[in-house]
């Protein structure tokens, strides 16, 4: 008996410790960082300085991956953050559309909506804008020119927020773009090289042209800091009133610890001086938002998406 005791007491100690570390505390291996969109605008550089801030605490390394395609839809980069296992090292670097438009539009992987946010960290500096030679300076002008001439618009995705109120605001001012296309980046060359007439696109990937280029509005509530001049959408249409915002999401069943971790190194960085340098320098606004206010700000953009479907007649 004393012999069975023994045996079964080294046994459960044997288990405890295989229990321990299959258990092991997070995290343990690399943790990738998926961006669904191609490298260098404002989501990509602070999902980057995240992932070296988490590499930095934690002290394994740390990848974003760019996964862009699909032109507003199937969102291929969401859809490996919604298969990957649910265990943080999978985290997703999402813009508004992949939780308020990915489950509306038929992507089996997006609905129901498998994601938590973590929180949110970035307001795009969105703008509408047309090149320098335009014969037309504003909204206004752009709604007088079309009555009688072929505008059209280049975007990022036709589902996609952005331009669904760029379409929105079309619709409001009364008139329609002749024709519109997806590309997968929207800056100074899609200007320059004729394609297009009018772009949406973030305000830094067409800084380095900003003098040769007419801002004629802004998406968003407040007025962007470099461009103080140009009015918002929700200024020019107020039932068109939604932020585009960018924010951290992982599989809803990661556990709450390892989400409250990477939250806590991505609240960190979003105070940090160099990312609060690159909101100064490209007009976005930069920050801290909470999961729970997220949660809200999802279904006020969902009401809000909804209003503009039915401008469209969608």
């Amino acid at each position: 008996m004393l012999k069975f005791t023994k045996a079964a007491t080294a046994m459960a100690i044997a288990m405890v410790a295989v229990a321990g570390s299959a258990q092991a505390e997070y995290p343990e291996k690399p943790v990738e960082f998926v961006v669904p969109w191609p490298p260098g605008d404002l989501e990509d550089v602070l999902t980057r300085m995240i992932a070296e801030d988490f590499s930095e605490a934690y002290g394994v390394p740390t990848a974003v991956v760019n996964k862009p395609g699909g032109g507003g839809g199937p969102f291929p980069g969401a859809i490996e953050v919604a298969n990957a296992p649910a265990d943080g090292y999978t985290v997703g670097s999402f813009i508004i559309a992949i939780p308020v438009v990915g489950p509306q539009i038929g992507i089996p992987e997006l609905n129901p909506d498998p994601f938590v946010p973590l929180g949110n960290f970035l307001t795009y500096p969105f703008v509408i804008a047309a090149g320098g030679n335009a014969s037309y300076d504003d909204m206004a002008g752009l709604a007088s020119y079309a009555q009688e001439n072929d505008v059209v618009l280049g975007h990022f995705g036709a589902p996609l927020v952005p331009t669904q109120v760029t379409l929105g605001l079309a619709a409001e001012m009364g008139f329609s773009y002749a024709a519109d296309a997806a590309f997968d980046a929207l800056d100074c060359n899609t200007l320059a090289s004729g394609d297009v007439d009018v772009i949406n696109t973030t305000l830094q990937l067409i800084l380095p042209c900003i003098d040769d280029v007419k801002v004629l509005a802004s998406i968003g509530g407040e007025r962007i800091g470099l461009t103080p001049d140009t009015p918002t959408v929700a200024e020019l249409a107020p039932n068109l009133n939604v932020s585009l915002w960018n924010g951290l999401f992982v599989h809803a069943d990661t556990p709450k610890d390892i989400q409250e971790k990477i939250s806590a190194v991505a609240e960190k960085t979003m105070a940090s001086e160099r990312a609060q340098t690159l909101a100064a320098e490209t007009g976005a606004l930069v920050y801290w938002q909470p999961a729970d206010e997220v949660v809200t700000q999802i279904e006020n953009d969902i009401e809000t998406m909804g209003v503009i479907a039915g401008i469209l007649g969608q």
